[in-house]
């Protein structure tokens, strides 16, 4: 809930610590923020963002695969990695692009004195992180924008299939920090992915993502997931509903694809987990 978590945050106009009372979050300078009905507040800088997020069919189609435990050894994974890196049993941890908070919580449950908060820019995503996990504080932000976070204030950064903001990630964790990041591979439901109409792994993901750390990040462990997973016709709609296909193909075209497909149709998972040290820099920012 956010106040297991709002002595991590920030004001995103200011930069001050923020307190809760009741229903409004506020800041020594006055600036306010009213929690919504759903247990989430919104800490846009301005009020709003060119991103929109993913839409509520997507994050709806994301729960039902994830629920159904297609994923499950890509969350140990993240659990498992994150839970061997913290030094601190009381760890705080933020994950940037939470999206349905299931990979948070998988976190938070190897950790149980753990606290996080799951920030997403989609409304519908914030709604379902606030009901994730009891100890997950939901914000809405925009990860490519400052982090309404208080500077070396956390243990770890998550990014699971989401943005990485390097310096931003740098900024909010603490000295010897550990941002966490699971990327697909370009195998990655390549069976799926090479249909006409969707959306492929770009094959120089990791080689931009070491050039974006580097500097700041050192890495310390990588963990490569990779099994076969015979999906029936409806997993096959909700994983093709749930990513960057659904953007581009509408339900109808994506079901008349997944139609002519075997049921089931077993395509290859395949995911990087990678743990990466933050390292001190120059002009090292200090709290909040």
């Amino acid at each position: 809930m956010l106040a297991d978590v709002i002595d991590l945050l920030a004001c995103p106009h200011c930069g001050s610590g923020l307190d809760l009372d009741e229903n409004v979050v506020m800041c020594d300078r006055g600036h306010s923020f009213d929690v919504a009905r759903q247990g989430y507040v919104s800490l846009l800088a301005g009020g709003s963002t060119p991103f929109t997020g993913d839409t509520a069919e997507m994050i709806a189609a994301r729960a039902d695969f994830l629920d159904a435990g297609y994923y499950d050894p890509i969350r140990r994974a993240v659990a498992e990695a994150c839970a061997d890196t913290a030094a601190d049993p009381a760890a705080r941890i933020l994950e940037v692009g939470a999206g349905t908070g299931r990979y948070l919580a998988a976190v938070l449950d190897a950790l149980p004195s753990a606290r996080g908060i799951g920030l997403d820019v989609s409304k519908p995503a914030v709604r379902r992180i606030a009901r994730s996990h009891p100890r997950t504080g939901a914000i809405l932000a925009d990860a490519w924008q400052r982090l309404p976070v208080r500077s070396a204030s956390l243990t770890h950064v998550l990014s699971v299939f989401a943005p990485r903001n390097a310096a931003e990630s740098h900024r909010v964790l603490a000295p010897g920090g550990v941002l966490l990041v699971a990327t697909p591979t370009p195998e990655h439901l390549r069976e799926l992915v090479s249909l006409p109409g969707m959306v492929s792994v770009d094959d120089r993901k990791t080689e931009r993502l070491s050039s974006a750390l580097s500097g700041r990040f050192e890495r310390a462990d990588r963990t490569d997931v990779r099994f076969t997973a015979a999906l029936p016709r409806d997993a096959l709609g909700l994983v093709a509903g749930m990513g960057p296909s659904a953007h581009h193909m509408t339900s109808e075209q994506r079901a008349q694809l997944l139609a002519t497909l075997p049921d089931p149709f077993e395509v290859t998972v395949s995911v990087t987990v990678t743990s990466w040290t933050r390292v001190a820099g120059t002009g090292e920012l200090s709290a909040p």
